[in-house]
């Protein structure tokens, strides 16, 4: 079964990888990507696992989409 990721939690992972590479990230930033990740599983009925590690994968290596 594919994961199914909406624009939001892309944009999300984006801004707290952005601050995670310059050494900024902040506890906001987590706290509200968390949140996100929860709600969307539970909403979607998938595993908040595998919602966060597809969505580390898409943003953090896209080359891998190829």
């Amino acid at each position: 079964m594919a994961i199914e990721l909406n624009d939001e939690l892309i944009e999300l992972e984006r801004v707290a990888w952005a601050e995670q590479q310059e050494q900024r990230l902040t506890v906001d930033t987590a706290a509200k990507l968390q949140a996100a990740i929860t709600a969307h599983a539970a909403a979607t009925g998938q595993s908040r696992y595998e919602v966060e590690r597809e969505l580390k994968r898409v943003v953090r290596h896209p080359e891998d989409d190829g």
